[in-house]
């Protein structure tokens, strides 16, 4: 058990070395590959967003944070495949179409991968018509949305209208992004909102019903 814990805290502290050696320890004692994820890689996942939160640690901390639980990630996807074994949902998300900026987009892509997320991530400059049939080719349980100019803002509101408008069994929107605001998030019929990528799992749980 200790184990577990010792990863989770070297996820949260952004210790890739640490990182993969646990990890490698934890299979060769014969632990399952989704017990690591389920045990050390969303709870240390989880640990950096409440951080992040709390305005203990900032963007820089957290991207290290994703960049070792994707080290490990890097060792157990093929485990998990090979074993029949996937995530239960799936997230599209991409930057709206006008729009290039792309950090907050890929902080909330690894928070999401770190909480056992498929994520299909379909970059920046996305098309409202793209998202539909991501959504639709991926089964997509969750759609989201990012902006940081208030020029895309419009882009979004379409982007949301025709997601809706495709009528894709229990699919929900997120949208997020420096110009965005709850009020604007339910104007617009988005059914979640997070003002940070911490935030964004706990939104995406939540819309999939799996809050804690």
């Amino acid at each position: 058990m200790s184990h577990f814990i010792d990863l989770k805290m070297a996820v949260a502290g952004g210790k890739r070395i640490d990182t993969i050696r646990l990890t490698q320890e934890l299979l060769a004692a014969g632990s399952l590959p989704q017990e690591i994820v389920d045990q050390s890689l969303v709870p240390g996942m989880a640990l950096v967003g409440e951080q992040f939160r709390c305005n203990e640690i900032f963007v820089p901390e957290m991207l290290v944070a994703a960049r070792a639980m994707k080290e490990a990630l890097k060792l157990l996807e093929p485990l998990l495949v090979s074993a029949g074994i996937k995530p239960k949902y799936t997230v599209v998300i991409g930057t709206v179409q006008g729009d290039l900026h792309d950090i907050g987009k890929n902080l909330v892509s690894m928070m999401w991968k770190g909480a056992n997320f498929a994520v299909v991530d379909l970059g920046t400059n996305v098309t409202p018509e793209r998202y539909v049939a991501a959504a639709r080719e991926h089964g997509a349980h969750i759609v989201g949305l990012s902006a940081l100019l208030t020029t895309t803002m419009p882009a979004m509101r379409e982007a949301v209208r025709l997601l809706k408008a495709a009528n894709l069994p229990n699919l929900k929107v997120m949208v997020g992004g420096a110009p965005i605001t709850q009020a604007f998030a339910d104007e617009i019929g988005a059914d979640g909102y997070s003002d940070d990528a911490g935030g964004a799992v706990n939104v995406a749980l939540k819309l999939v019903g799996e809050a804690a």
